[in-house]
């Protein structure tokens, strides 16, 4: 059972991971609202949800290393009071510029916040079932808010200005705010380490990870015939490959790159990263089935991605059951064969009706509520007490990247195979061969890619995943100069 102290400390954790999951999801039914209240072009609305995305996923690392030097909850207050300035400023917005960059920050904001929330709460706990129960808490609440972003957001729009939508996260600030101020002791000198902070590894990972996140969206804008995403995928590559000889050279690295030798490490993001490809592609596939194919209205289409939602939410209380039964290890790899099944199931008989869809997002929806814990749980179980925030960095950043891959995948494969323009009112019968076999063959590729991680995963743990992690606050040799 959780004491007085962890519960309020829980309350504040969870607040943060509702920012995460309420954020962008209650502002997408605002864009057409958005656009008409400030004249904003369709690119513009575009980077009002994206901006805050590529902050967000290419600061994590930054920070995740900074908070493993000057203090986890130190960070995270900082990032929560960055939050809430950030987001009564949307109260002054008057251009889509201006939101823009009020998007922005909060991606600063999200960045500096997020990963902490992982590593504190792993920190509560020196078990690991009161883990997996404080994550099942944590993401469970993180869950509902995305499952009633849209929902209330249509609701308030209806009564209330778009600007409350970002106004909320004001109050969620605060709450998160004194929970961690009054639930978690500050940072013990021998949990942080004092190295010096990398800052060309910075410039480069902050890079690499940026580029990553915008070339997907431009293989979806562009198509696959133009420059623009292939020169972004090229200095994407450049930029990691410079990275990594970068880490390797470095006396302090950013990121130690034995740390992602470590079984428990590679096999937990690899995890999470199979989970990130299959929600984004197959949201991506189907939400463009349902509208484009089968003529169905936003909010039909909305509604059919239901299953999803209902999953995510029921799942939670059996979640703590089946990862004490089953053990951590046992608990990834199964859950994660649920991926591979459900993009399979997709691939193979989504065209053939609805029910398979509803199947499809449900096995998926299963996997992404076990994986979502046990994965970053064995992330951390895997590193030293001084770098659980850069393991919870890693986490998030490979969900955000393989997450724009999954979208990459569907967007380049249909811009490869169909003809004519995507979006028009009537299909001819050539079109619709032409989408249901490029549906097809970008489940196929989903499925395969998602296989071959979970596959590379449970060898990483079955041929070393039995090793102890290093004991807290005490590193290898070999992590001394991380």
């Amino acid at each position: 059972m959780f004491t007085t102290k962890t519960r309020i400390a829980l309350a504040g954790l969870s607040a943060v991971f509702l920012f995460e999951m309420l954020d962008n999801s209650i502002l997408n039914v605002a864009l057409p609202t958005i656009g008409r209240e400030l004249h904003a072009s369709t690119l513009a609305l575009q980077w009002v949800t994206g901006a805050y995305a590529v902050v967000f996923g290419g600061l994590m690392l930054v920070f995740g290393a900074v908070a493993d030097r000057y203090g986890r909850r130190r960070v995270m207050l900082a990032g929560l009071t960055l939050l809430g300035a950030a987001s009564l400023a949307t109260a002054f917005v008057t251009t889509a510029e201006q939101l823009i960059a009020v998007r922005a920050v909060t991606g600063v904001a999200a960045a500096m916040t997020t990963p902490g929330s992982i590593a504190l709460a792993f920190r509560l706990f020196t078990d690991d079932g009161p883990r997996v129960r404080a994550m099942t808490l944590i993401t469970t609440v993180g869950l509902v808010g995305l499952a009633i972003g849209p929902t209330a957001g249509g609701l308030v729009l209806a009564v209330a200005p778009w600007q409350v939508l970002l106004l909320v996260n004001v109050p969620i600030a605060v709450l998160a705010l004194l929970g961690i101020r009054a639930g978690i002791a500050p940072d013990e000198a021998g949990e942080l380490h004092r190295d010096p902070v990398d800052v060309p590894g910075a410039v480069l990972g902050t890079a690499t990870i940026v580029l990553a996140l915008v070339a997907p969206t431009l293989f979806v804008d562009e198509g696959a015939g133009s420059w623009q995403p292939w020169a972004a995928t090229a200095a994407a590559v450049a930029a990691a490959a410079l990275f990594v000889l970068r880490e390797r050279a470095a006396a302090y690295p950013l990121l130690d790159l034995r740390l992602l030798a470590r079984p428990l490490v590679s096999a937990g993001l690899a995890y999470k990263a199979a989970t990130g490809l299959a929600v984004a592609g197959l949201g991506y596939l189907v939400t463009l089935q349902l509208q484009l194919e089968w003529g169905w209205s936003p909010a039909l289409a909305s509604a059919g991605l239901l299953p999803q939602v209902l999953v995510l939410i029921a799942a939670g209380p059996f979640v703590n059951r089946f990862v004490e039964r089953a053990g951590l290890g046992r608990a990834a790899w199964t859950s994660s064969f649920a991926v591979v099944a459900g993009l399979a199931v997709y691939a193979v008989a989504g065209r053939f009706g609805y029910v398979w869809i509803a199947l499809s997002l449900s096995l998926v929806a299963v996997a992404i509520r076990v994986v979502g814990v046990v994965a970053g749980v064995n992330v951390m179980r895997g590193l030293p007490e001084n770098r659980t925030s850069i393991g919870a960095a890693l986490v998030d950043t490979a969900s955000e990247v393989s997450s724009g891959a999954g979208v990459a995948v569907g967007g380049t494969i249909l811009a490869a195979m169909f003809t004519g323009a995507i979006t028009a009112p009537q299909w001819s019968d050539r079109q619709t061969a032409e989408f249901e076999h490029a549906v097809t063959l970008a489940g196929l590729v989903l499925t395969a890619v998602a296989a071959l991680l979970v596959g590379w995963a449970m060898r990483r743990t079955s041929r070393g995943g039995a090793v102890a992690p290093q004991a807290a606050g005490h590193p290898s040799a070999a992590d001394s100069r991380a």
